[in-house]
């Protein structure tokens, strides 16, 4: 191994003891000037015979010394730079360090801000959506109290089914709560046209069952709930046939109105047997869906029979627009004639015209020369041929010169 280097010893003790290079040097400058004057003290005391030799080993001490002063005080310069350098490039170490923790923190900052913003704007709209839940679930607790009374739940059918109809037909074609004429009160009565026996709808429909079927955690309960549903619906419409089904009075067929296309679906999916049992009995399942189609139809045909009642008033109506349209064209053939006549005095007007260009033409065409030009007669009492009666001489000195008159046959 190689022998350290003073250098290296130095700085290992100075991190060693904690102290700065400069103050480590004077302290080996102090050790040295103790380790001299033990020697010397050494010396002096050894017998006068060696005084020379002591002298001039303390000589060659105070020489050695000196050296090691400058040598220790070279390296406290060499040791005070390397530390100063060092000291910068810690410092500039430091600096960036310091920069890039900086600049890590402010973005680590503004994401954490960006992230609690959005954070917060999502809470806003959950919020605003388990308000609607709130408001939502309070609406079916609601439906559900009006659900669970039989009388509340029988008003909601009949609302469902009032609107359906009130919608659909005109004011004075259908009846709620009319008296029969056994005392019985259907929900509705439809007036049908011609005369014809009103159509009854009940919305009565049992629901106690068929809730108890659904809420039934066994088959065994399921599958007596649904044989009680079974009695129910079928007692039902007994009922609708033996009291709505008045001949004479009402239609031949009744409509039993559902309030829930859902419990239509299962009726005819699971209970065939009373759908058939309903139709045997001139009973009809509707809907809502299918209760509005057949309002749609019972509209048309209302419709159709009003306007065969003002058939009368439309023919009227026909034969006088058809005098109208005899009055116009009788009027448009008398503008036509007007037409024509004008056509035809515009005619004449441009024949007229066409008459006036030529014989404009034709006096332009006129070849007039003065007397005594292109070989005239210089004669002043020549008559103007052509134009001069007989016997009569131009006035003497008159600038009107004799006229020779080339006529331009027509073409």
């Amino acid at each position: 191994m190689n022998a350290p280097c003073p250098t290296d010893i130095v700085l290992a003790v100075a991190n060693a003891t904690g102290l700065s290079v400069s103050g480590l040097a004077w302290l080996f400058a102090g050790a040295a000037g103790l380790v001299a004057l033990a020697i010397l003290v050494a010396f002096r005391r050894r017998s006068g015979a060696k005084a020379d030799t002591a002298q001039e080993q303390m000589a060659a001490l105070i020489q050695s010394q000196t050296e090691m002063q400058g040598r220790i005080a070279a390296i406290a310069d060499i040791f005070g730079t390397r530390q100063y350098e060092l000291n910068q490039s810690i410092n500039q170490r430091i600096d960036g360090m310091t920069q890039r923790i900086g600049a890590s923190i402010t973005e680590q900052t503004r994401q954490t801000h960006e992230n609690l913003r959005t954070l917060q704007e999502r809470l806003a709209v959950i919020d605003t959506a388990q308000t609607n839940i709130q408001s939502l679930a309070r609406d079916m607790a609601g439906l559900q109290q009006i659900l669970a009374n039989k009388q509340t739940r029988g008003a909601f059918g009949q609302g469902r089914m009032e609107t359906i109809i009130a919608d659909g037909l005109p004011q004075g074609a259908y009846v709620f709560q009319a008296t029969l004429s056994n005392a019985s009160r259907p929900d509705c009565i439809i007036r049908m046209p011609n005369g014809q026996p009103g159509l009854a709808i009940d919305a009565k429909f049992p629901l106690e069952a068929w809730n108890a079927m659904r809420a039934a955690q066994t088959p065994e309960l399921k599958r007596q709930a649904s044989l009680l549903f079974r009695r129910d619906i079928e007692v039902h419409i007994k009922d609708i046939a033996g009291k709505y089904l008045i001949p004479g009075e009402t239609q031949d067929t009744a409509f039993l109105f559902v309030p829930s296309e859902s419990i239509f679906a299962d009726i005819h999916e699971h209970f065939e047997s009373i759908v058939q049992k309903a139709h045997r009995s001139r009973v009809v399942i509707v809907s809502p869906s299918l209760l509005l189609l057949s309002i749609q139809v019972i509209q048309a045909i209302l419709r159709d029979h009003r306007m065969r009642e003002q058939a009368h008033l439309i023919q009227d109506e026909v034969v006088r627009l058809m005098e109208d349209l005899s009055r116009l064209d009788e009027r448009v053939r008398k503008l036509h004639g007007h037409f024509t006549t004008t056509q035809k005095d515009v005619d004449d007007i441009l024949i007229s015209s066409d008459k006036l260009k030529r014989r404009g033409a034709k006096i332009e065409a006129l070849d007039l020369q003065q007397e005594g030009e292109g070989g005239a007669s210089a004669n002043p009492a020549a008559p103007v041929q052509g134009g001069s009666q007989p016997g009569q001489t131009p006035a003497p000195g008159s600038r009107i010169g004799a006229l020779k008159l080339r006529v331009v046959d027509e073409d």
